[in-house]
């Protein structure tokens, strides 16, 4: 595992959007690590990065709004003035949840202790029946884990607000404590998030954060074509290897055309032989670990993508494999976040061999890449 021999320094930790870093930048002023195979690394400008790619390949790109899921609270028995604490809205329960009706008219969220700078530190869940007091009156019930086998998320009802409502006019995006300040909500959206009733995600889908209107424009001249996806995503693990969470997610009839017309082309030319020597046109790349979690969902053992919705709890690990997904496009991760296995199972076509993650990451730390939600990024292409 890449935890055992690597550790990222504090200071690869982006601290504030790249558009804020100096004069005349923008949100693609960052960089791009680009793996093929076990050895290969390559060093390019995000801008780079229709030079990447080939008329024909898909980039599945995640849709989902980034919520203002961070609410101040007090935490108490709902009588004295109690703990300050601030409530991380996760995932709204329906009946639909893998816990059944149970979920309905429930959120999961986790509950942090202010850390005296603007962000959070970690805070013991519960206990059941703890009372948050929260803006304009409203108030939050703890009531059961999330995970009979865990603390940190809880189900929790809200009385006397709608909770999109009281995010609306009360909250803000989750920040950790390796940012420097607040940003606005514009900050953390992406330029393909859309709104869609009820839906939304706690934390951004970060790695479509660099792209711009103009550089889709120059992706489409060159004939790379977008396929949307939405995956609704719950607050980032905070413990290390912690698996995702359900999720709440959609797979559009247009998706899966793409994905499968894309797929069946480039077959077609490698049995042609057309491919040989070239870039091979016709890979999916997914954009975010949330959307090769959507795009893995809807398809079968055969690889092909059927539209879907609903909630998923897949975790796509080496020995699963990918069936859909060529090649990703994401954040640099932390050594111990349980994305690195999906990660490695798109790197390494479902085999267990990590080289190719150690070898990168240890590339990336040597060129000074930066970490999280406003860092670098990583392509993760065939070889």
């Amino acid at each position: 595992m890449i935890a055992d021999l690597l550790r990222v320094p504090d200071e690869l930790s982006a601290r504030v959007p790249a558009e804020q870093r100096g004069p005349g930048l923008g949100r693609d002023a960052v960089r791009l690590l680009v793996s093929r195979g076990t050895a290969e690394v390559g060093h390019h400008t995000f801008g780079e990065l229709p030079d990447l790619l080939a008329a024909g390949d898909v980039l599945v790109v995640n849709t989902s709004r980034t919520l203002p899921a961070a609410v101040d609270g007090r935490a108490g028995d709902g009588r004295g003035r109690g703990e300050p604490v601030v409530v991380h809205f996760s995932t709204r329960g329906d009946r639909w949840h893998p816990a059944g009706r149970a979920a309905a008219g429930r959120w999961a969220v986790e509950l942090r202790s202010p850390d005296g700078h603007g962000s959070t530190r970690p805070r013991a869940g519960g206990p059941a029946g703890t009372v948050v007091r929260l803006p304009g009156g409203a108030r939050l019930v703890l009531e059961a884990p999330v995970d009979p086998g865990g603390v940190r998320l809880w189900w929790a009802r809200v009385t006397g607000a709608r909770v999109p409502e009281l995010m609306r006019r009360h909250g803000r995006p989750i920040r950790y404590g390796y940012t420097d300040r607040d940003q606005p909500l514009a900050a953390y959206q992406t330029v393909f998030a859309v709104d869609a009733p009820g839906g939304g995600s706690a934390e951004m889908p970060s790695a479509a954060r660099p792209f711009t209107a103009e550089l889709v424009a120059r992706l489409v001249s060159k004939g790379v074509q977008f396929a949307p996806v939405s995956l609704h995503t719950g607050v980032a693990s905070a413990e290390a290897f912690e698996p995702p969470y359900p999720e709440r997610f959609v797979v559009p009839p247009v998706t899966a055309w793409l994905v499968n017309a894309a797929r069946a082309r480039r077959r077609a030319a490698a049995r042609r032989g057309r491919a040989a020597g070239g870039t091979p046109a016709g890979r999916i790349v997914a954009v975010g670990t949330t959307a090769v979690r959507a795009l893995e969902s809807a398809a079968g053992a055969d690889g092909r993508v059927r539209p879907a919705a609903g909630w998923t709890e897949l975790v796509v690990t080496p020995e699963r494999g990918v069936r859909a997904v060529d090649g990703l496009l994401t954040g640099l991760h932390e050594p111990t976040a349980s994305h690195l296995l999906m990660l490695e199972a798109v790197a390494t076509a479902g085999t267990a061999d990590g080289e190719m993650l150690r070898h990168a990451y240890a590339a990336a730390v040597r060129g000074r890449y930066l970490w999280h939600e406003f860092g670098d990024l990583h392509l993760v292409l065939p070889d």
